[in-house]
Formats: C-alpha cells, structure tokens, sequence
C-alpha cells in the first residue's frame, strides 16, 4: 500500500479530519477529535499507528513482522505498521477499519450524534 492510498483510504472513513499537530511529516487522523490513526511520513518506509484491540494487537505482532508495539504510544493499545508491502493491502485496510472501529464504538451519545451530523452536512 503506498502512501497515497494509505492517506486517501484514512480520508475516506466517515468524519475523518487529518492535521499535523506534531510537525509537518507526522499526519494525524482523527474521528470526533478522538486519534485513530498517526502516519510518520518522513519514514522510509511510511509507518502508520494504529489503535488495536489487546489481544488482536499480539496476534498482528506475531503474524507479521512489520507490526510492532505502537512507537510512542500505549504498547497495550496500538501498533505501529511499517508499509514495507510485506503486509497485503486488504489486511492494511481491515487494521484501519478496526482501529476507527474502536474509537466509534466508544463514543459518548453525544459524539455519535456530532458525527452524524458531520457526515450529513458533508453529503
């Protein structure tokens, strides 16, 4: 997956914003304010952050060696997937519906219903 997918993949999920809160080569996506995806795109490789659920997280780690604890963030909670093309697209895409996922499925009401409102008012 280059990084041109990656990033228009990321955009594509309802309500997702990208900023750089970190620095012009650290793209960050959030959904509600709340981060479910962090790209280091000085990397070469690109490497993606990614919130995983625990168990899941392990799993992916020991499946593929491009996936390792999510550099400066909670090891428990998120991994860190170098694009490498070790790791086919589909799989890429399917951690980044999860991680999005998580973050959704924990919203207050009232996050759910700002996000409504932002994929309405972007139809």
């Amino acid at each position: 997956m280059t990084l041109r997918q990656l990033i228009e993949y990321l955009s594509a999920k309802p309500g997702a914003k990208d900023s750089f809160p970190f620095g012009p080569k650290v793209r960050v996506f959030k959904v509600c304010h709340k981060m479910f995806g962090l790209i280091a795109e000085d990397e070469n490789p690109p490497r993606i952050n990614l919130k995983c659920d625990p168990d899941q997280a392990v799993a992916l780690r020991d499946m593929f060696d491009a996936v390792l604890p999510g550099y400066h963030m909670n090891k428990k909670h998120w991994n860190t997937v170098i694009l490498d093309d070790s790791i086919p697209q589909g799989e890429i895409e399917s951690m980044i519906d999860h991680s999005y996922q998580l973050i959704v499925d924990n919203f207050t009401k009232q996050q759910k219903l700002e996000l409504q409102k932002e994929i309405e008012d972007a139809e």
